[in-house]
């Protein structure tokens, strides 16, 4: 019956390798479907948080569909790996909030941060660098990172949702939950937390389309103009723009920045590969991938992509497990992901529809309907704590400076900081001092420059 469906030795098959890896096309086409269904909410979550730093809605809609539609399919074509790329949540949130609003820097240049960090990834995966890098950042800062980075998402989410508001006496506080945004997207969290909890796919999904829905029913939300429409000139006018402001993001202010999207960027698509790939029989008995050179660079200039594009850095999704679960296997399968991303860039009306913004009861403007997924990623990205050791104070000290201070900084690069000076010092009291990679010694003066940023600006530069 197989034999059948697809002849060995046809083209597609010679290819991608299907008969080799046990697939046949019905399956990856399956695959690609059911990966795009699962990581469909980055289409409506990434122009909610990057139009909050001053980005042009539609555009960005737009752009992160054809970035992630180019960088997908380039990941089947050239890598032949069933993963699938889009513009990251934490990459996109550390653009927006800490270097566009946080520094009241413009967004091309937030971008072009992007567009380095993604050459320098590249330069590290061409000179054959990535271990050296992996093997200097502890993995207790590491999986700290993430887990910071979970709780700022988390942070954002309830901002968006309304459910925390700005507080003049305290800094932060509760909304009023009796209020229309902050109900609909507590309905949503509570039914991404139900399918979660009994782990159904696309339980993410299904929270933007229960508030969405719910808004629309109830008033909050406006109903869209259009169900598709073909795309305009305006709906281009972020791509390109970043490249003519490389010269702005080149400061000694922004390299700890850099630095912070190049780890989380990084690192993130290691662990990302090899989870998504270990089920799909692609990683040896040793953990190592087969083929990574290729899905390294790729992933590496697919940041660039998302720069040049004004999205923000695109980066391995591990949504792609959805995909594998579902029997994709090659490179096929995000060929089709990819495909459904380019059908996307018709449905802005749609996209916008979810996105908009509302007034909040502190007189901000909040995005509703995107609450829940951003908060259920806060949640998805905590449950890495435990590999953190916690016996060891070395681990533990720098670890929980780190988890605390990204959120209640409003700032990853700060709460990074936190964690890598205090890793040093750590070390250094214990007697250890020997133990420390010198990239970790060589950050330490690089942070301690970032958060006297303003000093030097009066009394240096």
């Amino acid at each position: 019956m197989e034999s059948a469906t697809l002849p060995r030795g046809g083209l597609l098959d010679r290819r991608f390798k299907l008969t080799a890896r046990g697939t046949t096309p019905r399956q990856e086409a399956l695959g690609g479907l059911s990966t795009f269904l699962t990581m469909s909410y980055i289409l409506f979550v990434n122009p909610a948080i990057l139009s909050a730093a001053g980005l042009p809605f539609n555009a960005v809609a737009v752009g992160t569909a054809l970035a992630a539609a180019v960088t997908t399919i380039a990941m089947g074509l050239f890598a032949n790996a069933p993963f699938a790329l889009a513009s990251g949540l934490g990459l996109n949130a550390v653009v927006a909030f800490d270097i566009i609003l946080g520094r009241k820097l413009g967004w091309p240049t937030g971008m072009a941060c992007v567009i380095i960090e993604g050459l320098l990834a590249l330069i590290l995966v061409i000179a054959g660098l990535r271990e050296a890098v992996m093997r200097a950042v502890p993995n207790s800062l590491k999986l700290a990172i993430g887990v910071g980075i979970g709780l700022f998402i988390a942070l954002v989410g309830l901002r968006e949702g309304g459910i925390v508001v700005n507080n003049p006496a305290t800094g932060i506080g509760l909304g009023d939950l009796t209020a229309g945004p902050p109900l609909i997207a507590l309905a949503g969290i509570l039914v991404s937390a139900g399918l979660a909890a009994r782990n159904i796919r696309g339980s993410l999904l299904a929270g933007i389309l229960v508030a969405t829905a719910l808004g629309w029913i109830f008033g909050v939300l406006d109903g869209p103009s259009a169900v598709a429409r073909w795309p305009h000139g305006g709906d281009f006018s972020t791509i390109g723009d970043a490249w003519g402001h490389l010269g702005d993001a080149l400061t000694w202010s922004l390299v700890p920045t850099i630095f912070a999207l190049f780890m989380t960027d990084f690192f993130d698509t290691i662990g990302t590969v090899v989870a998504v790939g270990t089920p799909a029989g692609l990683v040896d008995d040793e953990g190592h991938l087969e083929g990574v050179r290729p899905v390294l660079f790729i992933d590496s200039a697919a940041a660039v992509v998302g720069g040049t594009m004004g999205v923000s850095s695109v980066t391995t999704y591990v949504e792609s497990g959805a995909g594998v679960a579902e029997g994709a296997r090659t490179g096929l399968a995000s060929v089709v992901t990819g495909s459904l991303f380019v059908l996307a860039i018709f449905f802005v009306p749609l996209i916008s529809l979810v996105g908009q913004t509302v007034p909040g009861a502190d007189r901000t403007a909040i995005s509703p309907a995107i609450a829940p997924a951003l908060v259920m990623v806060g949640y998805l990205m905590m449950r890495i704590v435990p590999g953190i050791d916690w016996s060891e104070p070395e681990s533990a000290l720098p670890a929980f400076l780190v988890i605390a201070g990204i959120p209640l900084t409003f700032s990853i690069s700060a709460g990074i900081g936190f964690g890598v000076v205090s890793y040093v010092v750590v070390m250094c009291v214990r007697g250890r001092w020997r133990e420390i990679h010198p990239l970790m010694w060589a950050l330490v003066p690089l942070f301690l420059a970032f958060y006297a940023n303003g000093w030097l600006s009066r009394h240096v530069f």
